[in-house]
This record gives C-alpha cells, structure tokens and sequence, in this order.
C-alpha cells in the first residue's frame, strides 16, 4: 500500500489527515508487516479518523466493528437469517430433515457481521475495530483466531480463511487494560495531543477561512486548559471545532469575553468551565 514512511505521510495529508512522524511510521511498518495495528489515546485526538484516511489513501472499504459492552459473537462475527430459516423450514413441509438442514445452514442463511465481512472476498479491506476496551474480555478471545490466522470457523460451513487480508486497526482510549495476548499480535501506536505546531497546521487545514494569527491563539488557550487539572482537557476535534465557532461569530481575536461565551465548545463539564474561567489568563497565552 505505501512505498516508504514519507509516502505514508504525504498521501494521508493529501485527504486531510496530518500524521506525525511517530504515527506515518507506524502505518507504514503495519502495512509493510501485515500486522493490526492497535491505537490508544485519549478521546478525540483521530484514532479512528486514521483508520479512514488509510481506507481513503488505499481505496479501500472501511468495515467498522463499534464496541460497546454486551456487544458478542452474533454483532461481531455473524449469525444466521432465522426468520428466513423458518419460512424455508415451512415451505419444505415434505422434505426430510436433512435435506433442509443442508439447505438452512448454507450461504443464503448467512449474516455476516464486519469481522467476517472483513475477510470475505478479495477487494482491498481495512477493518476498524474502534473502542476495543469498552468490549467485554470474552470477545478478545474471538478477536484472538480473527487476528492470528485471518480466518473464522463457522461450524455448519467450515473454515473461511482471508483471500486477502485487511489492514486492521484497533483503536481504545484505555478504560480498561487489554490483554497481553492480543497486543502481542499488534504493532503498537499511541497518539497523544499533538505539539503546538502541528495542531495549528491541522486547525489552518480543517479550518482554512482562519487567519494564522487566530489559529496560533486558539491553539495556545487550548494548551493552557490542557495544563489545568480538568475532568476532561479538549481533544484535537474540539480544538477543531471551536475554531469553527470563532469563524462562525465572526471574531477576529480572542477576548475574555468571547472565550467565556464560548468555552462550551471546549469544556463540557460546568466545574470545569467555572476553573477555567477563574484561572485562564489570556495575556499569558
């Protein structure tokens, strides 16, 4: 997919995605390895936004497997079409058991659900398996054979191993530990708020009608509230979309009273936004 690490970055630049060393790096040995690479950092900093910059840059259809508690094998994997077994079973009133057997159990009956959608066939896949940690432990074993071999055993139709294998990506944000056994079948990649520099070139991309001197204030009172000890500090796609919100209002710089009407866009926890407003100093910024 990717020639070498600056070819990585500059084709997920050319879709909007601005990848630091670290992370152009990481895409290009997972891809080079064939190796999933599992992504961790806190909310909002585009773990899941790279998985569909590489599905872009590679033209690629995105299979996506959001994890949640209670989420099983059945959402995950597959299950079969009941309803449709049960008119199939009706309409075939004088056959025996096994002949219908052999027909319920095939293909037709079959729903796949994105991890088996993602080693189906052998058009270019990338699979994002996005909040991993919010996942219960016992599907980590099911990720386990998807992972290892690429393939999944379906009892009644046998094994089905990848034509071609996607480029997976895992993302959590750390609420829960995963196990030693899956990260060792994954390359490793955390990203972190991106330095001062860097998250002013993404706020200038994804915000072009602001003037760099407005961009480079967002990004220094952004900073200054991630230095506070907040609930929860503004991710990247706050810092986005607050810069929307001074475009919107028409602001030309950053006053107190601007910040404070708008500190909703950044903060959103009112203890927070009470701190901030008694601590935040813009002349120091």
């Amino acid at each position: 997919m990717f020639t070498s690490v600056d070819d990585v970055s500059a084709r997920l630049a050319a879709t909007g995605y601005l990848a630091s060393p670290a992370v152009a790096t990481t895409v290009f040995l997972a891809d080079r390895l064939g190796k999933p690479l599992l992504v961790e950092g806190p909310a909002g900093v585009g773990k899941t936004e790279l998985a569909k910059a590489v599905a872009e840059v590679a033209g690629a259809r995105l299979v996506r497997l959001q994890c949640y508690e209670g989420v099983d094998e059945s959402r995950a994997l597959y299950e079969w079409n009941h309803a449709k077994q049960l008119l199939r079973i009706s309409a075939g009133r004088d056959e025996t058991w096994d002949e219908t057997r052999t027909d319920i159990f095939s293909e037709e009956f079959l729903l796949p659900r994105p991890l088996l959608t993602a080693i189906r066939g052998d058009d270019p896949k990338v699979l994002l398996i996005d909040e991993t940690d919010k996942a219960d432990v016992e599907v980590e074993g099911l990720l386990l054979e998807v992972l290892s071999d690429f393939q999944v055993t379906v009892p009644e139709l046998g094994t089905i191993t990848a034509a071609r294998r996607p480029f997976v990506v895992l993302t959590s944000n750390a609420s829960r530990e995963l196990s030693e056994a899956l990260r060792r079948r994954c390359l490793f990649l955390h990203i972190g708020f991106p330095d001062e520099e860097l998250e002013r070139r993404i706020v200038r991309l994804k915000v072009p009608g602001l003037d760099e001197a407005l961009a480079t204030s967002v990004v220094r009172v952004v900073g200054a509230l991630r230095a506070m000890d907040l609930r929860k500090v503004p991710s990247v796609a706050e810092t986005i979309d607050w810069a929307r919100t001074l475009l919107a209002l028409g602001a030309d710089t950053l006053d107190e009273t601007v910040v404070r009407d708008s500190l909703g866009v950044l903060l959103k926890h009112q203890d927070d936004v009470l701190k901030a407003s008694a601590k935040l100093d813009l002349d120091a910024v």
